[in-house]
């Protein structure tokens, strides 16, 4: 008997042989190279002394924000830590933009220039265990790159040929602050974006998928579970149900597509047929079009379990915008992989770790408005995974700090590649539109609700 005590110990096998596969491939993997020339190598020279100028400065920002952690959309410290980081380099920042009050704004035009570049920055943490996913990381770089490029173009206007903004993203942990940002203007008038995300991994691109929540409420009629159980439409089951009928569908789901649910409500007491079942889910799918399609299947299956128990059904999707999948640009990643390359870090293409791993991100939301990326930068060993104590450890630790030098170069390196090279820009335009141009996001899913 002691041995049910216990759960089971799950097998690491599996987990181990992704570990060595993705070792072959990472050995077998082309090096990414770029067609283009980006701007000037005297460009770059100049970054990186302007970046390691600034680096004391950013590593005290990220073990500010690390120390202090913040969540999602009270990151009220966190933002005015930026904006006096701005300060301090004669910037003004804008502090509750775009309908947030924690979102920041700053923006400078360099030399003569047609195209705008926005670097993203984001700084909440998690509940419970802080800087997990590293956020204080990808603000330190975003602040770190324009206010590299920022002095560059106080000195060279003409090496900053056009407008760089930073936005201050609030609001990515369980939500999507960037899509409500979206909806207030914020990239609006913008030729790209660029952000990074600290890993386990260099890795110029990998998948992220599309992510939406729902609340499903069944109703039924309560009874004495004894005496008068006909009475009664029993809730529970059509949760029961609509949970099974899930497991079922998974055979038919594409592989890297997750349904994850729990049955937060099912009732009061043994001897009353409950009367309210709630189930909460989160449904995630690798395309912007098989998110759709796995949404539809959801909602028929929470139809049909509240038919087969007789009990009303409540469908509520999305209480906070739904997070797409990340639409990489190919032009800019191999520019961010150039960049990394000059800081001696390799970073890895598509499909080196398996697109198993994956999670979501509303980067994702920008990315099917405007070219952009979203790399993975590496500060943690390989087996560290995302939102652990050990990635909150990781993302404090003195190799994080010094990866932060090498993320803002190369930020800076991309934007001002990118704002140099019409070449570049005009791949970067074709690839975006190749792969499916500006999506309506805000209205994507209005058919299914």
């Amino acid at each position: 008997m002691d041995d049910l005590a216990h759960p089971t110990q799950p097998l690491p096998y599996y987990s181990e042989q992704l570990a060595a596969d993705t070792q072959r491939r990472r050995a077998d993997a082309a090096e990414i190279t770029s067609p283009f020339a980006g701007a000037p190598a005297a460009t770059h020279d100049v970054l990186e002394g302007l970046v390691a100028d600034l680096h004391p400065a950013m590593v005290d920002l990220a073990r500010a924000l690390h120390a202090d952690p913040e969540t999602a959309f009270v990151e009220t410290r966190s933002a005015r830590r930026i904006a006096d980081a701005l300060a301090a380099e004669g910037i003004e920042a804008s502090v509750g933009v775009h309908g947030l009050d924690t979102a920041v704004r700053a923006e400078f035009t360099g030399g003569a220039g047609e195209r705008t570049i926005a670097i993203l920055a984001e700084y909440d943490a998690l509940p419970e265990i802080g800087h997990a996913c590293g956020h204080n990381v990808i603000c330190a770089t975003g602040v770190g790159a324009f206010l590299a490029l920022h002095r560059l173009a106080q000195t060279d206007p003409d090496a900053v040929p056009g407008r760089v903004v930073l936005l201050g993203t609030p609001g990515e942990e369980g939500h999507t602050g960037k899509e409500y940002m979206a909806r207030e203007g914020a990239f609006e008038a913008l030729d790209a974006a660029i952000m990074l995300h600290p890993y386990g991994y260099d890795l110029a691109d990998q998948v992220w998928l599309g992510r939406r929540t729902l609340k499903v409420t069944f109703t039924g009629r309560p009874a004495h579970a004894s005496a008068e159980p006909f009475m009664g439409r029993n809730a529970l089951d059509a949760a029961t149900l609509m949970y099974t009928g899930i497991g079922l569908l998974r055979q038919q789901m594409i592989p890297v597509d997750r349904v994850h649910a729990v049955i937060t409500q099912g009732g009061t007491r043994a001897s009353i047929i409950p009367e309210t079942a709630t189930v909460d889910l989160y449904v995630r799918s690798k395309y912007a079009a098989t998110l759709v399609d796995l949404s539809r299947r959801i909602g028929d299956i929470a139809r049909g379990a509240a038919l087969m128990a007789g009990v009303g059904v409540h469908i509520e999707w999305d209480q906070h915008p739904p997070s797409l999948p990340v639409r990489s640009n190919e032009p800019l990643s191999a520019r961010w992989a150039s960049a990394q390359a000059r800081r001696g870090r390799r970073a890895l293409p598509l499909g080196v770790v398996p697109e198993t791993i994956a999670a979501s991100t509303d980067f994702g939301n920008v990315s099917f408005r405007v070219p952009g990326i979203h790399p993975l930068l590496k500060v943690a060993d390989e087996g560290i995974a995302l939102h652990t104590r050990e990635f909150a450890e990781a993302a404090a630790s003195d190799a994080a700090m010094d990866a932060v030098a090498d993320g803002m170069f190369g930020l800076a390196a991309t934007a001002a590649d990118f704002l140099a090279d019409d070449a570049l820009a005009e791949a970067v335009r074709a690839d975006f539109e190749a792969s499916g141009g500006v999506v309506d996001v805000e209205h994507l899913f209005d058919s299914l609700t």
